[in-house]
């Protein structure tokens, strides 16, 4: 006979207790735009931040590799020179190992941080065209359309009332930093630094609309 496993009064209580979230690393920048109803999702330990349609900002406040914390702004180099001025710390994101990023960072360890991330909320507030990107907006190396799909067979998906396909997947990946579109076992896939962060499952055995996704 199984002995039973004695639980004390403690730890029956500390099991019940909801898990505690991780602090929004600088909170402020969120509370700034709080009239544009933002959204957050988790991002590479990161928290993005999301106006309607578009991804604006980052917030990242790391233990380790903390070069890279701050806020960034979802930009391109098209934009670098002129936000320059706005923000003379403003530098491309460390962690892609590029020398120049469409992303830029507003370092927190720079003497103006608080007051260059607010700046950038007040131009986030304004709608400023040189701040945001639609999720999606890029396409592939391969010039193919949606992970290798026709659209006959996406409409078909979102007909039959489909929340989440590869395609929503797809779009998303490819707004984050140093993701893009690829191929795994045949299928459609997102890699990031050459890795595989998400794919269509190949095995005939896989539950159909399932998505396989790397530890």
């Amino acid at each position: 006979m199984a002995k039973r496993k004695h639980v004390s009064p403690e730890a029956l209580d500390a099991s019940l207790l909801p898990k505690q979230r991780k602090p929004i690393p600088h909170a402020f920048v969120l509370d700034a735009i709080s009239t544009l109803s933002p959204y957050t999702r988790p991002m590479f330990g990161c928290l993005a931040i999301y106006v309607r349609d578009k991804i604006v900002l980052i917030l990242r406040d790391k233990p380790k590799s903390t070069a890279d914390n701050g806020v960034w702004l979802a930009t391109t180099q098209e934009h670098h020179q002129s936000l320059r001025h706005e923000f003379p710390n403003m530098r491309s994101i460390q962690v892609l190992g590029k020398p120049v990023t469409g992303w830029q960072v507003l370092p927190v360890d720079a003497p103006d941080f608080e007051s260059s991330a607010l700046r950038a909320c007040e131009l986030v507030l304004a709608g400023d065209s040189r701040i945001g990107k639609i999720p999606g907006a890029r396409t592939s190396k391969s010039g193919s359309k949606a992970a290798g799909r026709s659209p006959k067979q996406i409409n078909t998906s979102k007909k039959h009332g489909s929340t989440i396909d590869f395609d929503t997947v797809r779009k998303v990946g490819l707004a984050l930093p140093g993701v893009e579109e690829s191929t795994a076992y045949g299928s459609p896939a997102l890699k990031i630094h050459g890795k595989l962060l998400a794919c269509l499952p190949a095995h005939r055995s896989a539950e159909p609309g399932s998505l396989e996704a790397d530890d």
